[in-house]
């Protein structure tokens, strides 16, 4: 992988620094003059973004979308009282729901069943972004990745090889999507997390700090909580957004209701 040993000749070169410096500096340089928001699900991700934006000083709303009894509302709207976020929400309702789901397949162009559930999470949130006139949104896109935060990650008997398999492959399982939603609907999305230098400094940690007794993203929980994000918050786990907005429920529910026993036929169906 050249991508790989780029990011490698870079770590032997540079001078020394910190993760945490880089993640501010990261944050910090995306934050554009113009009005902004945060895809927020009060995870560690976008928990971690939107409290630096605003030790910061900046003014920003953080957008969080989910069906009925959504886990991702619920710890949102706690993390944005404790820390004193700015947080817009909308509950779907099951139609609603398949409309966004609609409007995502023919973004996507895709049935695929995970990527519709992402990516009707996304634009879902988008789009009551765009209500208040705000293109401009922090995403947490790549922390799963350098911080090693899925199943894979913890199964993988080299953690951090398994991040750059992740990393490389990033492209045509996120990016194309997210690419998709940011161009149907006129909105840019900013990731940190991305960002060379943070890629730097947290490829170069040990893949075994990474996950310890079965807490994931190590590495970005101590520093949010060093920066003073609550100890319960910097170590909620989290559900992927498909589950934890419920968007991938409604999908089955639907499928349900429309004679489908899988969800992929369903989807196919509204291509």
């Amino acid at each position: 992988m050249e991508w790989k040993k780029h990011i490698e000749d870079l770590q032997k070169k540079k001078a020394a620094g910190t993760l945490k410096e880089s993640l501010n500096n990261a944050i910090t340089k995306m934050i554009p003059s113009e009005r902004y928001g945060v895809l927020f699900s009060g995870g560690i991700d976008s928990t971690f973004i939107a409290f630096v934006c605003k030790q910061l000083g900046k003014s920003f709303t953080c957008y969080c979308v989910g069906l009925e009894n959504s886990e991702d509302i619920i710890e949102a709207e706690k993390v944005a009282k404790e820390l004193d976020l700015q947080l817009k929400k909308r509950i779907f309702s099951l139609d609603e729901a398949e409309e966004i789901i609609r409007k995502t397949v023919k973004m996507l162009g895709s049935a695929d069943v995970m990527q519709v559930g992402v990516g009707s999470t996304i634009s879902a949130a988008a789009e009551l972004a765009l209500k208040d006139n705000t293109p401009l949104l922090f995403s947490g896109l790549g922390s799963e990745e350098i911080f090693a935060g899925y199943q894979r990650h913890e199964e993988s008997k080299d953690i951090n090889e398994e991040c750059w398999k992740g990393l490389v492959n990033m492209y045509e399982r996120d990016m194309l999507r997210d690419n998709a939603i940011s161009k149907a609907l006129g909105v840019t999305f900013l990731v940190p997390f991305l960002d060379q230098e943070v890629i730097v400094e947290a490829m170069a940690i040990e893949g075994s700090e990474k996950i310890k007794d079965g807490l994931k993203k190590v590495p970005l929980r101590k520093i949010a909580e060093e920066m003073g994000i609550p100890k319960e918050i910097a170590e909620r786990k989290k559900k992927a957004a498909q589950y934890g907005s419920k968007f991938d429920r409604a999908i089955l529910r639907l499928a349900k209701r429309n004679g489908y026993r899988y969800k992929k036929d369903y989807l196919e169906s509204l291509r």
